[in-house]
């Protein structure tokens, strides 16, 4: 299965963001992580709507792999 990788961070504050890179301007916040991806998932489903009712190309998912690796 292939999907959109969505990134998301914590910020200073204790709040959290997610961005995709493979979908430039589509973004997510919320105060908490479960509510973040839940806004980023909807937030991908309206992008993606969005881009097929303007007419322009969906661009394919480019991930073929995800992973966090330790901090040094």
């Amino acid at each position: 299965m292939t999907g959109y990788v969505v990134v998301v961070e914590r910020d200073e504050a204790g709040g959290h963001s997610a961005w995709s890179p493979d979908l430039p301007g589509c973004v997510a916040a919320a105060a908490d992580y479960d509510e973040c991806v839940q806004l980023m998932r909807e937030a991908v489903a309206l992008h993606l709507e969005g881009l097929r009712e303007d007419g322009t190309p969906v661009p394919a998912p480019t991930a073929v792999a995800s992973l966090i690796l330790p901090a040094a």
